[in-house]
């Protein structure tokens, strides 16, 4: 993995599903959509290699008000924004000295593009030099290319389709929540559906994905995508649309046949056989979301997020478990790997990746603490090594 695939990227509320340092898409609601840097500061212990300034919250005269997130005047982060003037930039804070050693000092945070209602998916192609994301509500992949910073619409329509990733022979893997399916797209153009029903029933709303170097590919389905905004709701009678209130024909093409919700909201591990097997119940992770594998493949992640369209139980508190992967994939040793608390502070994670050295990114929606929200890196052992939050964010 080159620097590039190691910078950290993150959506509007929810995650990421590939990491790619300084970057990241902006989740807090009461910023605009975009595609922005991680930008932010959280409290904590500040890194030795930052410069000497100003304490946060003082003012003329010596005295001291309440300690602040927020950059006093607001830093704007568009292109039109000032270089920072800091070697090291001063919105990505080192809680744990071990976070040094994973960031490049010299490189500012920048945003690099706006105009998406609800960006996910994150992926970086390293063969290709782009990233690939999702724009859910409009039905749309798109695509930043490095060399000359274009954005343009890569995929439409996209099914509604959440979390992307590449496999290791470089092919894309998209989960569609219109279509209930994962799918992936070869290299000679054509699609193929890699899975859309578990023992005939259909699956809920595939949200995120990550590939085995077997050539397996181990996902998520918890039920986000049981909305217009994200997908289409139940066919009426079912858990999304009880009342039959909702049509989830709008805005489908003539032919569009809705379904009804069947599956608990399991985690899957696809099998190059055709073989599809739940690995992870609702018991254990209830409403998983971000999913991903260490380095070795000795690890699972598997993120647990609140409650969904048509859930009956309480759903998932925004924590991150982990289980020891067998040689026969057979998963064991639950652990909660983090609670997702940085500095008292509820850093609801959505989605996530590892480095190469086994530390885990991940996306952090603090609601209304918006400078909390952004990217936590967690070590291997699961604790805080670093914050970096989205706030103050300008045109």
């Amino acid at each position: 993995m080159d620097h590039r695939q190691e910078r950290c990227l993150d959506d509007r509320f929810h995650e990421t599903t590939q990491l790619h340092l300084g970057l990241t898409i902006p989740r807090n609601a009461a910023v605009s959509p975009s595609i922005t840097a991680n930008a932010g500061r959280c409290r904590g212990r500040r890194s030795r290699s930052n410069r000497t300034r100003p304490a946060r919250g003082a003012v003329p005269g010596g005295t001291r008000s309440a300690a602040s997130t927020v950059t006093t005047p607001p830093r704007d982060f568009s292109p039109r924004g000032a270089p920072t003037t800091y070697f090291t930039d001063p919105d990505v804070l080192t809680v744990d000295p071990s976070f040094d050693g994973l960031r490049q000092p010299n490189a500012p945070i920048q945003r690099l593009w706006t105009g998406a209602l609800w960006a996910e998916g994150p992926a970086w192609n390293a063969q290709g030099h782009y990233l690939v994301w999702s724009d859910i509500p409009n039905n749309r992949q798109l695509r930043w290319l490095e060399d000359d910073g274009r954005v343009s619409v890569f995929r439409m329509p996209s099914n509604n389709s959440n979390g992307n990733t590449f496999d290791y022979q470089g092919r894309q893997i998209s989960c569609e929540h219109l279509t209930r399916r994962v799918v992936r797209y070869e290299l000679d153009g054509s699609a193929t559906v890699i899975a859309d029903n578990y023992n005939g029933k259909r699956l809920n709303s595939p949200n995120d994905a990550v590939p085995h170097p077997d050539g397996s590919i181990w996902f998520t389905d918890p039920p986000y995508g049981g909305q217009l905004y994200e997908g289409e709701p139940d066919a009426s009678g079912g858990s999304t649309n009880p009342g039959g209130k909702l049509n989830p024909r709008l805005g489908q093409p003539a032919g569009f046949t809705p379904v009804k919700r069947e599956l608990p909201t399991n985690v899957y591990r696809w099998d190059p056989s055709g073989k599809l097997e739940v690995v992870v119940t609702e018991e254990q992770v209830p409403d998983p979301n971000g999913i991903l594998l260490s380095p070795d493949q000795k690890k699972l992640y598997v993120i647990s997020t609140g409650k969904g369209p048509g859930d009956t139980g309480p759903g998932g508190k925004g924590e991150i478990y982990v289980f020891d992967v067998g040689p026969d994939n057979k998963l064991s040793n639950q652990k909660l790997f983090t609670d997702c608390v940085f500095d008292g502070v509820k850093c609801g994670p959505d989605g996530m990746r590892c480095d190469v050295n086994g530390n885990v990114w991940c996306s952090s929606n603090a609601g209304r603490s918006v400078g909390y929200s952004g990217v936590t890196v967690w070590s291997p052992e699961g604790a805080a090594a670093e914050c970096s939050a989205s706030r103050d964010l300008h045109g």
